[in-house]
């Protein structure tokens, strides 16, 4: 013990003595541990996902997928009839719940009034498969409000805690309370459970009763959970889905499909689930791969840093080895003192990166969208995987100069001859070459992620996306008078056109259907996917979509309701027709089984629904054939009128409604929001960048500040026999740059190989130049010039007579 205390005086004192030194290492190793933490905080949120569930490891969505030579899908919603069946039938499954989220409303408690847009329709099953917690109910003698009865009668209503603190004023108030769902009527409160956490797929605020569909195979909308009995292997219940195909979804497919359902373990959904019509938007495992590997390497070149300065250094501590084996300290002493030296420095460095990483939170949080906190996951079990990895650190840094240093031999170690040291002076020039094939990789790959955004914000999507806002109409009521809404609408300057339509467009939640197509005369057996919207005759003037052949909708004409439909040029191509006009489609069939047909009117040109990630689909526009089926609005706004085109809507639209507010959201945004996560990515990855940059000149510095340092005699001899201030900064710096442009040579074809992996999730991507990545290293390069040539020509304007005249 008294042998620590005396290594960790020396550890002090060595720090005090030597502050450049000392600085450059606490701050890369503070800033790179602050890194660390911060992406440990990111990536361990990512993980906990849906994990604060009883059930978590029990329960199970079933999702499905399927292929043949006409279509395809990779869907997260099964029909209504999966649920019910697998429960029923498979003896592994204790219960099934199925969730609609399209549940959303208005309700009216007293004179309050909420629009709730995340509302879910649900079993009362789900109460018991998710095993949610309850604040009040769930727990009456009577059997009442046990949770499996919280969701049986058709009136019945379960609330978060949130939501029923806004209704109530508090959430034990709530239970038994009767409340209005506008349009639809009373509900009475049956239960209150706690909130979803964030970290979870599963994000609402309200739990109403299923309500049965009249199609109960066809048609998928539903997001279908089975909870495993205990002890079940979910192997056993994937084996038997195949008769489970057979017995209900062979005689719906036809022959030649091939067809799979899987079963996603609940915590595995965020990262890992990319289907259609997903829950919520989720997170992807190859990201939390890629920023926990870029984590790593930043606090790796902060490590670099630290081996470099500690072997660069090597001569100066030589006597000081010398005399340390002459008093009797045998290597294994001389090993402890430099690693109790590297702990030190990395537990003082740990220490600074906690309150680096406690000022740079909100930032991050903003940055990457998330809400964490630094006792995110308890306060003890942060600050203890800090310290364990400052051990981890300081040992794994200090490791190799430990055992450089204490090798050396007595007398020469005293005579200050540290011997040949070209293979220790390759090995720090080979770090400092890692350090910037990162930081070059890092730059290249912001850069490239930056282009590509911009390419897709300016990309033309075949219509015109400025000034057009869409939201959706709650109320049944005002869609039976939606010709009336759009006249008083476009009675003021400030409207320019208005349009009713099924989802807005850029949300990525069009609907597809199965379509039999004509040619030469007579209908193609096998169906093919096509995705279909319906729009009313004034959508394409409105969103300014060309026609490439035939006619629009029209409003006069009753059969176009029905019995016509525009299609897209892709639809054409891949039907091998000429321009389609007059060709003929089976749309299936309605809800009393008669066949629906369909003929081409006109040929759109295309346009995107999607954002850039899908490539534009066959594409069927149908006229709404009820008028519930047009429930948004698509209004364009004069440019420059905004403000006056939005209080206008806002005062029609109360006419109509006077009790909702109308949600707008701009057509823009909404495809702008589908990039949220490719702009988190290109943020962090810079900031990994900068970060990179930064860590990596000051190793530059060090490592130059002690060459100079080492060479302040030469350097005045040099200026007193006639070398030039610019011939003494080469001099310096040659040698440390050349590994910056070796760093550029391996680095680019690594970046250029990650980064058109990244751009393969675009349909729609731009073209990599070479001018990207020399514009990158070039921006290393010059870096690294000016870190080393300021400091260089510092020492080279220094008056020789100074450094001369003492030995």
């Amino acid at each position: 013990m008294r042998m620590l205390h005396s290594y960790l005086r020396f550890a002090m004192r060595n720090l005090a003595k030597n502050k450049i030194y000392s600085m450059i290492n606490i701050a890369g190793l503070s800033v790179g541990l602050a890194v660390f933490g911060l992406m440990s905080l990111y990536i361990g949120d990512e993980l906990s996902f849906d994990r604060d569930l009883a059930n978590a490891g029990r329960v199970y969505r079933v999702v499905h997928s399927g292929e043949w030579a006409g279509g395809r899908f990779n869907l997260a919603v099964t029909p209504p009839a999966f649920g019910p069946a697998l429960a029923k039938e498979d003896p592994g499954i204790e219960a099934a719940a199925r969730i609609n989220p399209e549940g959303g409303g208005t309700l009216v408690y007293g004179d309050k009034k909420l629009d709730v847009g995340d509302m879910f329709f649900a079993d009362s099953s789900v109460l018991r498969v998710f095993g949610f917690r309850f604040v009040a109910g769930g727990g009456g003698t009577d059997g009442t409000e046990e949770p499996e009865n919280a969701l049986t009668t058709p009136n019945s209503i379960v609330l978060t805690k949130t939501l029923a603190d806004k209704l109530f004023g508090n959430a034990d108030e709530a239970l038994h309370k009767t409340l209005m769902v506008k349009n639809e009527g009373p509900v009475e409160v049956t239960g209150v459970i706690e909130d979803r956490p964030v970290n979870s797929h599963l994000q609402f605020s309200a739990l109403r009763p299923m309500r049965e569909p009249d199609d109960q195979w066809r048609s998928s909308y539903v997001h279908t959970y089975v909870l495993l009995k205990k002890g079940v292997d979910i192997r056993s219940v994937d084996g038997r889905l195949p008769g489970f195909y057979d017995r209900h979804i062979k005689p719906l497919l036809g022959k030649g499909a091939a067809y799979r359902m899987e079963m996603q373990a609940l915590p595995s959904i965020h990262l890992h689930s990319h289907l259609d019509f997903e829950i919520s938007r989720n997170g992807d495992i190859r990201y939390i791969y890629l920023f926990a590997a870029v984590a790593l390497l930043v606090l790796g070149i902060a490590v670099i840093n630290y081996i470099n300065l500690a072997t660069a250094r090597a001569s100066i501590r030589m006597k000081e080895i010398g005399v340390r084996k002459v008093i009797g300290g045998s290597r294994r002493q001389l090993v402890t003192l430099f690693l109790t030296e590297s702990v030190f420095f990395a537990l003082l460095s740990a220490a600074i990166a906690f309150a680096l990483a406690g000022i740079s939170l909100p930032g991050f949080n903003e940055l990457s969208g998330k809400a964490l906190t630094l006792g995110q996951f308890g306060m003890t079990r942060t600050v203890g995987l800090l310290v364990a990895s400052a051990f981890a650190i300081g040992l794994a840094g200090g490791l190799y100069p430990a055992l450089f240093l204490s090798g050396f031999s007595t007398i020469p170690a005293l005579k200050g001859q540290v011997g040949d040291l070209s293979t220790t002076v390759l090995f720090r020039k080979s770090l400092v070459t890692f350090q910037f094939i990162i930081t070059i990789f890092l730059i290249t790959g912001s850069a490239i992620i930056y282009l590509q955004l911009r390419f897709m914000q300016g990309r033309d999507l075949g219509f015109n996306k400025d000034q057009v806002l869409t939201f959706h109409l709650n109320n049944p009521d005002v869609r039976q008078h939606i010709n009336d809404l759009k006249a008083q609408l476009l009675r003021n300057s400030s409207v320019e056109a208005v349009a009713a339509a099924g989802n807005p467009i850029g949300n990525n939640d069009i609907g597809e259907t199965a379509i039999q197509w004509e040619q030469n005369g007579a209908l193609q057996t096998e169906p093919k996917k096509a995705q279909m919207y319906f729009v009313d005759a004034d959508y394409l003037p409105t969103m300014q979509i060309g026609l490439a052949a035939g006619r629009n909708f029209s409003s006069t004409q009753p059969t176009d309701v029905l019995g016509s439909v525009l299609v897209n040029e892709t639809l054409v191509k891949e039907m091998g027709w000429t321009n389609g006009l007059g060709k003929r489609l089976r749309l299936g069939t309605d809800s009393s089984g008669k066949v629906l047909m369909a003929s081409v009117i006109g040929v759109v040109k295309d346009f995107n629904i999607y954002s850039l990630q899908h490539r534009i689909e066959p594409l069927l526009l149908r006229m709404p054939p009820k008028w519930r089926d047009a429930d948004n609005l698509t209004i364009r706004i004069q440019k420059g009128h905004i403000p006056q085109g939005l209080r206008h809507i806002a005062e029609v639209y109360n006419h109509f409604d006077p009790s909702t507010t109308p949600d707008f959201h701009f057509l823009d945004d909404n495809f702008s929001q589908q990039y949220t996560v490719e702009r988190k990515q290109g943020s962090i990855l810079l900031t990994f960048a900068v970060l990179a940059i930064f860590i990596a000149c000051l190793g530059l510095l060090g490592l130059v500040t002690f060459s100079v340092g080492q060479r302040t005699k030469e350097i005045g001899i040099r200026k007193v026999l006639g070398a030039s201030v610019g011939g003494i900064v080469l001099l310096v710096s040659k040698d440390l740059v050349k590994p910056v442009v070796l760093a550029i040579l391996i680095s680019t074809p690594l970046a250029w190989w990650a980064m058109h992996k990244w751009l393969e999730g675009f349909a729609y991507r731009m073209t990599i130049g070479l001018w990207v990545f020399v514009a990158s290293g070039l921006l290393a390069v010059v870096i690294a010039m000016l870190t080393v040539g300021l400091r260089a020509m510092r020492a080279a304007r220094i008056n020789p007579a100074k450094t001369l005249k003492t030995e």
